[in-house]
């Protein structure tokens, strides 16, 4: 069975690829737009709100695909896994054997955890945050279950599991590196034992006692400080890689050192007629000052609107301008129940030592961070109900020179909304 050929194809049913699809079935509303996804179900984003002119919030759902053919007549999803991809008959075949030609494809088929242990039932890895509620059912009967990792999802995980003991193994010296220095960490974990202190979860990183052996549990895992724990399943949550496996062979993609397919500043791949979008992806544009790539949900959605804005353009033969989302990193999250804002530079990456920090800390209501390079802000972590996110992002954005105002930047009494909006 084959497509017509030389359709609009997407690959992928998560954020960007549901994103992208949507956006270029609105645009050619009289052609078919193929979605081929593995899951009979898709991520879509809903309750979007534009927080400020770069930070969106949203939330993401999973619906069964019909919907997205209910809501764009336009629209075939195609359930089934790609098994290759031949770019020189630009041709996509599905494990079911299945052939689609297309004229302008969008990878989105996203990234696959890196698991500790392939193939061992006892050792999980978890996507995304689809999340505590949804695995608090895998583990319905566990008593103890080892969380191994310090990103997003270890973080969420650690908060919302109930009804089991929860040690947390991170290699580190404070949670949620990714995101946060060491006083955010601390800021957060305080919260986290007030808020858990009725139940039976526990949080711990290296001081840990031996098990004693009276039960048998299922499996057994050893960590590097020499202590050995049992538990009923290990959560890997130690990061992901670009789901790239069904697409390169045979195909001579230009590849980042991250493993994901390169893209240039127009979401093409090094590929003719080939975009990308989203955690499968990597952006080898010349990348603004105060933009970094991370694979999480925000740019997701970004990204895959972005690409079919640029597959938009080179079907009508349109110039398109860099899309002023990767002017500035923003992301807007939860951890522990708190609002977590992170703009731009936010934890100094590629500053070196040439910064300072300007910090602002109420225990159990608010955290705020400020990075400071030559009198300039270039990124800020913001923990709690500031209400400073609009400001501070026009404040990175413009550049200004704030050397005046030292520490008083942060001065709880002073209004710094009526000065710099």
């Amino acid at each position: 069975m084959a497509a017509e050929l030389g359709g609009l194809l997407v690959i992928g049913g998560g954020i960007s690829g549901v994103t992208c699809t949507e956006h270029l079935a609105s645009q050619f509303p009289a052609e078919d737009v193929y979605l081929i996804t593995a899951s009979p179900l898709i991520k879509a984003v809903t309750n979007l709100k534009q927080v400020s002119r770069v930070l969106e919030e949203f939330d993401v759902t999973e619906q069964i695909s019909t919907e997205l053919e209910r809501q764009y007549p336009n629209i075939k999803v195609v359930q089934s896994a790609v098994s290759e991809l031949k770019c020189d008959e630009k041709k996509i075949i599905t494990k079911d054997g299945s052939e689609y030609f297309y004229k302008k494809l969008c990878v989105c088929a996203g990234a696959k955890p890196k698991l500790i242990d392939q193939g061992n039932p006892y050792v999980l890895g978890i996507r995304d945050t689809d999340s505590a509620q949804e695995f608090q059912r895998h583990l319905a009967n566990a008593r103890r279950v080892v969380i191994v990792g310090n990103g997003g999802i270890a973080l969420e995980l650690v908060y919302e599991i109930e009804g089991c003991e929860v040690i947390w193994a991170i290699k580190d010296k404070s949670i949620g590196n990714t995101f946060f220095d060491a006083g955010a960490a601390q800021f957060l974990i305080s919260q986290l034992r007030a808020d858990k202190a009725a139940t039976s979860l526990t949080c711990k990183r290296s001081r840990y006692t031996m098990d004693v052996p009276a039960t048998s549990w299922p499996v057994y895992v050893q960590l590097t400080n020499g202590n050995t724990y049992g538990c009923d399943f290990l959560v890997s949550a130690t990061g992901v890689v670009p789901n790239i496996e069904p697409f390169i062979c045979g195909n001579n993609f230009d590849l980042g050192e991250d493993g994901g397919l390169r893209v240039n500043e127009h979401m093409r791949t090094s590929l003719p007629d080939i975009y990308a979008a989203g955690d499968i992806c990597t952006a080898s544009w010349k990348r603004s000052a105060l933009w970094q790539q991370m694979r999480l949900w925000t740019q997701a959605r970004q990204m895959g609107w972005y690409a079919a804005k640029c597959i938009t353009a080179d079907l009508l033969g349109q110039d398109i301008e860099m899309d002023f989302c990767f002017e500035l990193f923003a992301h807007i999250t939860k951890f522990f129940n708190y609002k977590v804002i992170l703009l731009g530079k936010y934890n100094a990456q590629g500053l070196g030592t040439d910064h300072e920090l300007l910090l602002r800390c109420t225990k159990g209501m608010e955290y705020v961070k400020v990075v400071m390079q030559n009198g300039r802000m270039m990124g800020a972590v913001l923990i709690g109900e500031t209400d400073l996110e609009e400001t501070f992002e026009n404040l990175i954005l413009n550049q200004m020179d704030l050397s005046q105002y030292g520490e008083n930047l942060l001065d709880p009494n002073i209004d710094i909304e009526d000065y710099f909006d």
